[in-house]
């Protein structure tokens, strides 16, 4: 058999082999994103329906107050004629009740800013607070400028509680201490207390 006979041995060009197979990088799943919870609308659900509320600052008892609800922020009048509040911080705790069961709703943090007569929101703060306060006099305003304050408390960030999410201790708070209150004194009664009330049945009855 000659050369040109001979089968020709296959080839394969450099160009053409398979590349080098190299590992490829794990690919991780992702946890989903979830979509921050929008406090205001949440807030103002509940702002709308009640129009009491607590304002708890640090290291202090929850304050009861009524208040307006407009622009998504709470505004508060406090002073002579008005309620009470105490001094509040840049940031305190705003406490929601339900309207149908008056139980404690949501809490959020909130700021809180004073707002004077020469503030941009002044009109609209003391025209909400005006229409929904009973019984408000024609010199309202005038007063609130001269004697009270009025605050702008705007709820931030994600509730402390929420349906849910409340914690387990009943939340229970001591009775701060009033003038009001009869811990040590009795009233009188004309001929004595009565030794039986409606319901009650005492052992010494028939």
């Amino acid at each position: 058999m000659t050369e040109s006979a001979r089968e020709p041995v296959a080839t394969t060009p450099a160009s053409r082999q398979d590349p080098p197979v190299t590992a490829q990088p794990s690919v991780t799943e992702q946890p989903p994103v979830t979509a921050p919870l929008n406090v205001t609308a949440l807030f103002a659900e509940a702002a709308t329906k009640s129009g009491l509320m607590w304002v708890q600052p640090p290291d202090d008892r929850a304050w009861p107050f009524w208040h307006a609800w407009a622009d998504e922020t709470v505004y508060v009048v406090s002073g002579p004629g008005e309620q009470t509040l105490p001094w509040l911080p840049e940031q305190v705790r705003l406490i929601l009740r339900s309207k149908d069961t008056g139980g404690r709703l949501l809490t959020v943090q909130a700021t809180v800013r004073e707002i004077g007569p020469g503030d941009d929101s002044w009109a609209a703060a003391t025209e909400a607070l005006k229409a929904g306060r009973l019984n408000a006099p024609q010199d309202a305003l005038e007063r609130w400028s001269r004697e009270c304050t009025v605050r702008a408390l705007k709820p931030f960030g994600a509730p402390l509680e929420a349906p849910g999410s409340y914690p387990t201790t009943s939340g229970a708070a001591p009775v701060p201490p009033s003038d009001a209150t009869t811990a040590t004194w009795r009233p009188w009664h004309w001929r004595g207390r009565p030794r039986r009330r409606r319901g009650n049945r005492l052992p010494d009855d028939g």
